[in-house]
């Protein structure tokens, strides 16, 4: 390429040595992106990740994927989180943070050998980011109405992932949205709960009101139809486990009937002061005594034991009252209008029902027959949930497909073809950048890369900017229903405008000597998945204007 600038007379490379890298962040990026790529768009492939733990994660998500990798570059760390604030915001777009932020770092490098200042770098770079948010509301040709179905616009966010039956899947979640939309058009992600329940298949998947939970009642009371009072409990329930390091030293038969005499008068205790602050619903992740269960039932009190933890934890989030590790009543029992079980097939869930506005009015029950089919299935449903939430506050959508990537690289290039100075080549890279997304979704449908791009590049310099990449080619994505929320792309690309400018910036990466001690250090992302949403709202960055 042409040099810009003057610089210093570089020492020649010998022949067959490696270039080194001017950005260190290069190589750690091209690495991500080789593992996301494949799984980008609706015809990506899935990944069958072994974690260190020895765990299997069969996902085709990539912050699922993200998150199971172990990251020692810190660079790689960065886009890491970067791609992590994307998924825990819009809640969808962790691929295309860690795509185009890849494919914007190595154009970067390109103008920087081509002698362009780190400096002047910057600020073309963000003179392109500001150019490229300012075009975007106006590539915006349809939206979605107050009182449309919103199944055309979920079913096309929801369709990148692999799950099978995603037309039902979508037909659910936009009956659950739509049911639980507040009257003054306003939409809160935690008034629809997502429950995984094993068996049948997800055809047989359905709504129930209220929250519903994977759980078993374990007494005798199975119901509690009016004036629920839970208590949520992460320990046995019962007496002290087996495995306590305190030990009974009997002597006599007496003895023993001392013991065992008091062993129940502590149980009966213990569960009368649960009666006594009015709990009748008791929720365990733990294990249940008989003798204990069997005081519960004598007063009254209905046991349900949770499946998975969780369910208990989002629980305590829902009710605002704590998990109790010992067999207290808690200070702030949660309260709920009833609870009962339900049959499900061959599976069993337990519901739980309010009447007030901040709590589940809906939980989507999912079956099937794997568990990594579920977690597939759930987490399109969750991004389902997260795009109405958009669009309820700002209902714009995009042409998808790769339409929205490639008329913002069209512009782009017209407009730095004609500016002078660093501007123009910056903005000519961020066209680039932006054409490599609809090539990645070419090359995972099976197409001629350059068949296609060709085509595509044709139809959009003729002006049709709603064209974009299909299975068997190119689409037309009004015709074809394939739409992005206006909000997500917009974010993303701040993210990646953000996470790029700060890695542009940084010349040399130096890494201490760590001891063996702190390698737990590494990876500081949480270990589990955003599996439910949160009942605390989310903050949505304003509508673009």
């Amino acid at each position: 390429p042409e040099r810009l600038a003057p610089g210093r007379r570089r020492r020649a490379r010998s022949p067959g040595a490696p270039e080194r890298h001017l950005l260190g962040s290069v190589p750690a990026a091209q690495t991500l992106a080789r593992v996301i790529r494949p799984c980008y768009g609706p015809h990506g492939r899935q990944k069958l990740l072994v974690t260190a733990g020895g765990s299997t994660v069969f996902t085709g998500y990539a912050a699922a994927i993200l998150r199971a990798l172990e990251l020692e570059h810190p660079a790689a760390r960065l886009l890491r989180e970067a791609a992590h604030a994307q998924a825990e915001g819009p809640g969808d777009g962790a691929a295309f943070v860690v795509l185009l932020a890849e494919a914007l770092l190595r154009q970067a490098e390109h103008l920087l050998r081509a002698g362009l200042p780190r400096s002047q770098l910057r600020q073309a770079y963000a003179a392109a980011t500001a150019e490229t948010l300012a075009l975007l509301p106006s590539l915006s040709i349809r939206s979605l109405g107050p009182l449309e179905d919103p199944f055309w616009a979920l079913y096309s966010v929801m369709n990148t992932h692999a799950a099978p039956q995603m037309d039902y899947l979508a037909k659910l979640v936009a009956h659950a949205c739509w049911a639980t939309k507040e009257l003054d058009g306003s939409f809160h992600r935690e008034r629809v709960g997502v429950c995984t329940l094993r068996g049948q298949r997800l055809e047989d998947s359905c709504l129930l009101p209220g929250l519903a939970l994977s759980a078993s009642p374990c007494g005798q009371v199975t119901t509690v139809l009016s004036g629920a009072r839970v208590a949520l409990f992460v320990c046995t329930f019962g007496p002290a486990s087996p495995q306590a390091p305190a030990t009974a030293r009997l002597s006599s038969p007496e003895d023993l009937t001392k013991f065992r005499k008091g062993n129940e008068q502590l149980i009966d205790k213990q569960v009368a002061q649960l009666a006594k602050a009015c709990i009748n619903v008791a929720v365990v992740w733990g294990d249940i005594d008989e003798q204990t269960l069997a005081q519960a039932d004598k007063y009254g009190i209905m046991v349900i034991q949770a499946r998975a933890q969780r369910d208990v934890v989002y629980l305590s989030r829902v009710l605002d009252t704590p998990l109790m590790p010992y067999l207290l009543p808690p200070l702030r029992p949660g309260k709920c209008q009833r609870v009962y079980e339900q049959e499900l097939g061959e599976g069993l869930a337990v519901v739980f029902e309010w009447e007030s506005s901040g709590t589940p009015a809906l939980t989507l029950v999912l079956r099937g027959a794997t568990a990594e089919g579920l977690k597939s299935a759930e987490q399109a449903v969750y991004h389902g949930i997260d795009a109405y939430a958009q669009l309820c506050q700002d209902p714009r959508l995009l042409p998808g497909a790769g339409a929205t990537e490639m008329a913002l690289a069209k512009i782009l290039s017209e407009k730095g073809s004609r500016l002078e100075g660093p501007h123009g080549p910056a903005f000519l890279a961020c066209a680039q950048a932006l054409q490599s997304l609809p090539e990645t979704l070419a090359e995972n449908a099976g197409l001629v890369v350059s068949e296609v791009m060709a085509e595509l590049s044709g139809a959009h310099q003729a002006g049709n900017f709603l064209v974009g990449v299909g299975a068997e080619g190119i689409i037309n994505v009004a015709e074809g229903e394939v739409w992005d929320t206006l909000v997500a792309k917009a974010q993303g690309l701040r993210v990646v405008a953000d996470v790029v400018l700060q890695l542009v910036s940084v010349d040399e990466i130096v890494v201490a000597k760590r001891s063996p001690a702190n390698q737990q250090g590494l990876n500081p992302v949480p270990q589990k998945a955003r599996e439910r949403p949160s009942p605390v709202k989310k903050s949505t960055p304003p509508p673009l204007k």
